[in-house]
C-alpha cells in the first residue's frame, strides 16, 4: 500500500490516512524498490527528516572515505580517464573484499552478486571520457566526486605564467561559474599551490588588488550562492534490509 499519512495534532502519537490509497502485487516490489532508491537519489534532503538515518549517512561515507584513503594514500587523484577507471576498480574490489570478509561463503556470493559489478561501479561518466584529466577527489564533506581536466587547472596554479594561455583562464572561470562544481574544488586548488593563488585570480578576475586570504571566500560565496544556500548533506544514502533486499532481487531480474 502507499499513503500519506498526517499527524491529528503535534501532542499526540495519534495518525490519520490522508487522500487515496494505491494498491500493489507483491511482485511489484522490487520496481517499487528502485523508484524509493531514485526518490532520495534525486531528493537526499528526504535523510533529514529521520536523524538516525542521516547520523548513520555520514558514518558511511567517513568510512568509505577512509577506505579510499587507505588504498591510494590520498584523498585526491588526478589521472586520465582510463587510468582513473582501472584505480577505482582497485577501490571497489578492496571496498567489496572488505565487506564480505566475515560473510559465510553463501552470504558473501549472495552480496557480490546482487548489486552493480566492479565494471559498472568503477566506469567514468561518458562525458569525462574525452576528457585530458580527471580528478578523483574524496571529500570530508561532498563525497566521491568526478572533475574533468583538473589537471590543466592545477597546472594553472603550480606555474601562474600559464595564465597567458586563455584556455587555461576560461576552464577555471567556467569551474569557478558553474553551480555544479562545489566551492571545495577551488580551495582544493588553492591548497595544493597556496603561494601561487593570488597571481592566478588576479589575472582572472583583472584585480590586481585581489589577496585569496582575504578575499577568497567572498568570491566563492558569491560565484557559488547556490550551494551555501544549504546544509551540505551526505553522498551516501542508506536503506533498510528489506529495501535493499528488493533492490538485489531486482537486479537478478535484469
Amino acid at each position: 500500500m502507499a499513503a500519506r499519512i498526517v499527524p491529528v495534532h503535534p501532542d499526540t502519537d495519534a495518525w490519520l490516512i490522508s487522500g487515496n490509497l494505491a494498491a500493489y502485487a507483491p511482485s511489484d516490489g522490487p520496481q517499487l524498490a528502485q523508484l524509493a532508491v531514485q526518490t532520495l537519489a534525486a531528493h537526499p534532503q528526504l535523510l533529514c527528516r529521520n536523524p538516525e538515518t542521516l547520523r548513520r549517512a555520514w558514518e558511511m561515507q567517513a568510512e568509505a572515505r577512509a577506505d579510499f584513503i587507505e588504498v591510494f594514500g590520498t584523498d585526491i587523484l588526478v589521472l586520465a580517464p582510463g587510468e582513473a577507471t582501472i584505480r577505482m576498480r582497485e577501490y571497489h574490489l578492496y571496498r567489496q573484499d572488505k565487506a564480505v570478509a566475515e560473510l559465510d561463503d553463501e552470504t558473501a556470493a549472495q552480496a557480490t552478486h546482487g548489486g552493480p559489478s566492479l565494471d559498472e561501479l568503477s566506469s567514468m561518466p561518458e562525458e569525462f571520457r574525452d576528457a585530458d584529466t580527471v580528478a578523483v577527489i574524496y571529500d570530508e564533506t561532498e563525497g566521491l566526486c568526478y572533475y574533468a581536466d583538473f589537471g590543466h587547472l592545477d597546472a594553472l596554479f603550480a606555474d601562474p605564467a600559464l595564465a597567458r594561455d586563455r584556455a587555461h583562464l576560461s576552464r577555471l572561470r567556467e569551474y569557478l561559474n558553474d553551480g555544479s562544481v562545489a566551492p571545495m574544488v577551488i580551495r582544493r586548488l588553492v591548497q595544493r599551490h597556496p603561494e601561487n593563488a593570488d597571481a592566478v585570480f588576479r589575472a582572472l578576475l583583472r584585480k590586481p588588488t585581489f589577496a585569496w586570504d582575504r578575499d577568497g571566500e567572498e568570491l566563492l560565496r558569491r560565484r557559488k550562492a547556490k550551494h551555501f544556500a544549504h546544509e551540505p548533506l551526505p553522498s551516501v544514502t542508506p536503506v533498510g534490509n528489506r529495501l535493499a533486499e528488493l533492490l538485489r532481487t531486482q537486479g537478478k531480474k535484469r
